[in-house]
Order: structure tokens, then sequence, then C-alpha cells
């Protein structure tokens, strides 16, 4: 998995692109002596999350007790939560090991900051314009966060693993927190961290707009698996690495299609 992380304070305001929304800072979960740790574990639990207390103590030189004492503070405070890894996931014998993850509680307090102008905006705008408005907005938006980043000029494994990487890059400058990873025949673009999370609850064409922006950049069908404004702990968009032919046989509906090709996928979670 490639991840990509939140930029610092400092790198904000001198972002490789503009026209994408200013970004508000993380706020730190506890203060004191231990902030800055608490505050890295949170960090590695929002990029890496779902992961394990070994990893996270291996990623940040902390000792077992460490750890443990964080993610302790953390689940009791409602912002942590932990689940036992898939079999699969199991690496020699015992127990599965837990994994550690973010809850909304947690992402919640990274901050939202103008949620409700911003909602209060929207919705004046549509009474002005109609949905079309909000749609046309909400498609500015997505073009400002990858704009300077050229479509894949040919569908190949390599050059379409490139591009999702570039895109992640650009959702990250944007304050999403995003990453990719290979499965399977394809890669995954995850958003571990959403700035206009509740706002886009009430405006899904917030995450239409990213995912058209997706398929223009990859030239090619993607899928929105899971949303973080739906619920999920991650926005999670599949990219297919092979696109396959299309026949006429209805059993392969279901083929990567060209990005040309537009479907009702509202960008909501699949699940």
């Amino acid at each position: 998995m490639k991840t990509v992380g939140l930029p610092h304070d400092e790198d904000r305001g001198a972002g490789r692109r503009t026209g994408a929304g200013s970004v508000v800072a993380p706020a730190p979960l506890v203060t004191g002596g231990e902030g800055h740790t608490r505050a890295a574990v949170v960090q590695l639990l929002l990029e890496e999350g779902p992961i394990t207390a070994t990893a996270i103590g291996t990623k940040l030189g902390l000792t077992p007790a460490g750890v443990r004492r964080h993610l302790d503070a953390l689940i009791e405070s409602g912002q942590a939560r932990a689940s036992r890894s898939a079999p699969w996931q199991q690496k020699g014998r015992g127990r599965p090991a837990k994994q550690y993850q973010l809850t909304a509680v947690g992402r919640g307090r990274l901050g939202h900051a103008y949620d409700d102008l911003a909602g209060a905006a929207i919705r004046q705008l549509g009474e002005v314009g109609g949905e079309q408005a909000i749609a046309d907005f909400a498609r500015k938006r997505a073009r400002a966060i990858v704009e300077g980043i050229e479509p894949v000029a040919e569908h190949t494994p390599e050059t379409t693993t490139a591009k999702a990487d570039e895109i992640a890059e650009a959702f990250t400058d944007a304050g999403f927190a995003a990453s990719t990873r290979k499965v399977g025949a394809g890669v995954q673009i995850c958003q571990h961290h959403c700035p206009v999370a509740h706002v886009a609850e009430e405006f899904p064409q917030l995450c239409e707009a990213e995912l058209e922006a997706f398929r223009d950049l990859l030239g090619t069908h993607v899928q929105r698996l899971a949303t973080i404004a739906n619920g999920d702990c991650a926005c999670t968009t599949h990219v297919p690495l092979f696109v396959l032919p299309i026949t006429d046989n209805a059993s392969h509906k279901t083929a990567a299609q060209p990005a040309a090709v537009r479907t009702n996928d509202s960008g909501r979670s699949a699940e």
C-alpha cells in the first residue's frame, strides 16, 4: 500500500495546486507531554488503519506498553475501536491479532470547520440555480483538486497505477489523507479522511463529482465501494487495471467500461 501523509501546517499554503479550497488542520486530540505521541498514533490509525498494535509500535518506535496505553485511552474515549484480523491476514500461528482504526468520533475530532456555513451556502445555491447548479459547483470543485493532472495516455496496469498514485497525492494535498493499494486485478484509491464529509451527507453531488473526475483521468469505469459520508471508515474507489472487452453476453455486463460511457452510479457506498 502506498500512503501519502497529510501535509504539515507549513506546507498547506504552498500546495502544488490552487483552487481546491482551504484545509483545516487537524485539532490536537490531547494536551500535555504525551500529546505529540498520541497525535502520531491517531495519524497512523487515520492513514493506515485497520492496523495492529505491533505495527504501530514498529512504525513509531514505541514500546508495547506505550502503544497499549494510547490505544486504550482512544478506545475509552470512543475515538478508536478494535477488531480481530481476518484469517487470511493472520501471520503465523495463534489467535488473530487485533487491528485498530478510528471511529466516526475520532475522525470528527480532526475538524469539520465551516460545515454549517458550507451547507447553508450550497442550499442557497440550489434555491437559486436548482440541482444543476449544485452539480456544476461540485464538478468544478473536484476538477480544482486534480488541476494539472493529465488523463492517462494509455490504459496499462503500470500507467493506471501511476495515475491513481498521482490522484491520491492530489487529494492528500486537499486534506483527504489518500493512499492507493493493489487489490487483485485492480488498484484502490482510499481517502481516509474527508474534510467535507458532513456536507457530503446532505449533498452527494460532491461524491459523484469526485468519481467523475477519477473516471475522466483514468480512462476507465471506476466503482465506489464505500464512502465516509455514508458511514464507512474510508472512501474507497476500485480501479480495474485491465479493460475487458464488452460483448453482447449479459454475463459480461459488469466488465470495465470506457470512461466515455456514463452510468447512474451515485458515488455512494455499494454496501
